[in-house]
């Protein structure tokens, strides 16, 4: 008998087969929601500009290795967010809207629980790993960010989503401590602008989320969690997100007229314009009116990834400046 033909060796095999079927590969995909990995990608450039325009130079590759890890972090939330809605029965095979919820991958038996929370783990491990690989890099100010995003991944859905924090939670771990981080393995330090730019994506991840939650409001009161729209009612959630919408152009102008952002981050300051149908919704917002259009949720998501790519052009272009 060859080695190739040892039993053990062919229940390897057949697992990478069945792993590597392209219905198998669709269905990670699906899971770690692909769709919404661009906001990773604006994050580290963010991150990376602000060190540029305070420290004059960029590491690419370090900036290659940080996005790689945040994208790992990013699937792993995702991938046992999924798994863990799916075991208490929040979300099924079909999502409430193509922006919120589940992908239904779960609910739908494309992949079990059990798998959806391997991969999760897999991805957060090895996106740990590229921090860790950054001790060397930047030292001990790596650690906090690391321990953060160790505790923000693994306790989002069973713990801050079930306690009212869900929100902060992700404008933390997809908002300001990437940005951070991201300036960081460039500077070796924590550059006054990766706050400032930080603290503006904060805000806007935060309203990125809480928005999202309008239409799973049934599915996530039946699965026992406690985010603001549950907590205040949508009519005092939209009001929550219109002034929180509303911070982000103050903020930014308030870091420009202190120097920590450089003036040409004024630009994103325009993009409120896409929530004109956002701010109408908000004022019927309420028992009768519980949910935002689809066209407004997607407006949410392109006032989001506008504004945090126009911070980031304005710290490229004064870096040239």
């Amino acid at each position: 008998m060859s080695f190739l033909d040892h039993p053990k060796i062919r229940k390897i095999r057949d697992r990478l087969d069945y792993i590597g079927d392209e219905e198998r590969l669709k269905a990670f995909l699906a899971v770690s929601r692909a769709p919404f990995l661009s906001l990773p990608v604006l994050l580290v450039a963010l991150g990376t500009a602000a060190a540029a325009w305070e420290c004059g130079h960029v590491y690419w590759m370090r900036a290659f290795w940080a996005l790689v890890g945040l994208l790992l972090l990013h699937i792993g939330v995702n991938a046992i967010n999924e798994a863990s809605d799916a075991k208490r029965g929040i979300d099924g095979p079909k999502p409430e809207s193509p922006f919120s919820g589940g992908s239904g991958t779960v609910p739908s038996g494309r992949l079990t629980i059990k798998e959806a929370y391997g991969f999760g783990m897999v991805a957060t491990a090895a996106g740990v790993l590229i921090g860790l690989g950054f001790l060397f890099v930047v030292g001990w100010r790596m650690v906090p960010l690391i321990l953060m995003a160790v505790v923000l991944v693994a306790g989002y859905t069973d713990l801050f989503a079930r306690i009212g924090l869900g929100e902060v939670a992700a404008g933390l771990g997809l908002g300001l401590l990437p940005v951070l981080g991201s300036a960081l393995v460039q500077a070796g330090s924590y550059v006054a602008a990766a706050w400032a730019a930080g603290m503006v994506s904060f805000l806007l991840t935060f309203d990125l989320l809480l928005l999202n939650e309008f239409p799973d409001q049934d599915s996530d009161r039946k699965g026992g969690r406690k985010n603001l729209v549950l907590m205040l009612g949508p009519g005092k959630a939209a009001r929550v997100w219109f002034w929180t919408a509303l911070a982000v152009p103050v903020f930014l102008l308030h870091f420009i007229a202190l120097g920590l952002l450089p003036w040409p981050c004024f630009a994103a300051v325009f993009t409120l314009i896409l929530l004109k149908d956002a701010f109408e919704w908000t004022e019927i917002a309420g028992d009768r009116f519980p949910t935002p259009p689809r066209s407004v949720l997607k407006d949410n998501i392109l006032w989001n990834m506008a504004t945090h790519g126009l911070v980031a052009a304005g710290l490229v272009v004064a870096v040239w400046l």
